[in-house]
């Protein structure tokens, strides 16, 4: 098989994992505490982090107290936060619904750098949030949205923001941190976070339910730490805006497993709004490309 068709596997099952993790949590989130959730999530996960960082002989770079505490603060956000807020609308709202907003990160996360870091809007980026933002009105608007599934939708959303606040602040670290390595540092750290908040907030769960446990444990093994493994596998095979455009298999997996898994119906409103979101990720992604090239 050729090195680039092997990339473009990779990164499908990669993003197929990462739709999963919306089934996951729907399920987490009839069963269990988010943060509590979170924290078992990241507990999980961390040793295989580290034994993976011991099998590459990985180590941890000298850091500016700079860095530490932005490292800090996207753990609190894009980890924590993004799991808690995902988990916690899923209460409310359903995974297609779900799946078709988590499809909207790397727009949100563009007009994030355009909004705070005053990057330059190009045409490309302003017709792609015209249409993420288009799927989620389909969403937003759709008669099956009663207050609790737009509250739902609004905490889901939160967390994207959360997703592409810890994207954002990557930009600031005065040095880049191998992959391997912030990602253990983001399990480690987030599993803290997460612990003392759970603590603060949701006091000690006096019962798991097994099927709530179980899908924690496939979040943290499957989504966050193969996920990665292949995401990376893949990318490495192809070109950063190659990998970019593969961030679309996300929602189309959220939306389909939701149907297979979870037996929720699909509405036209719902496919309108993946439409939208696919559009705008592709077309940002071809883009992106084409400029690449002119280069």
């Amino acid at each position: 098989m050729q090195r680039h068709v092997q990339g473009y596997l990779y990164l499908t099952l990669a993003m197929i994992t990462v739709g999963s993790t919306v089934i996951a949590s729907r399920v987490i989130a009839s069963g269990m505490p988010p943060l509590t959730a979170t924290a078992l999530r990241f507990a999980t996960a961390f040793p295989f982090f580290v034994l993976l960082m011991w099998m590459t002989r990985t180590r941890l770079p000298g850091l500016p107290p700079r860095d530490w505490i932005i490292l800090v603060v996207q753990a609190g956000a894009g980890s924590v936060g993004y799991t808690t807020l995902l988990i916690s609308g899923l209460r409310l709202t359903t995974a297609a619904d779900a799946g078709v907003i988590i499809g909207t990160l790397p727009v949100v996360a563009g007009a994030l750098s355009v909004a705070v870091l005053g990057e330059r809007p190009h045409s490309s980026m302003v017709v792609a949030i015209a249409l993420a933002a288009a799927g989620v009105l389909f969403i937003a608007l759709s008669p099956d949205a009663g207050s609790g599934s737009l509250l739902g939708n609004a905490l889901v959303f939160g967390a994207v923001i959360c997703e592409s606040l810890f994207i954002l602040l990557n930009k600031n670290l005065s040095s880049p941190i191998p992959a391997l390595t912030q990602s253990a540092l983001m399990t480690g750290i987030g599993f803290i976070v997460a612990m003392v908040a759970a603590l603060l907030v949701e006091g000690v769960p006096s019962a798991l339910p097994a099927s709530a446990m179980s899908a924690v444990i496939y979040y943290a093994l499957v989504p966050t730490v193969a996920g990665f493994i292949l995401w990376y596998a893949g990318a490495e095979r192809v070109s950063g805006v190659e990998a970019s455009l593969f961030t679309a298999v996300a929602p189309v997996s959220a939306l389909l497993l939701a149907f297979a898994i979870l037996g929720e119906p699909l509405s036209g409103y719902q496919i309108g709004g993946i439409g939208c979101v696919l559009a705008a990720v592709l077309g940002l992604g071809v883009l992106q490309r084409r400029a690449t090239m002119a280069r």
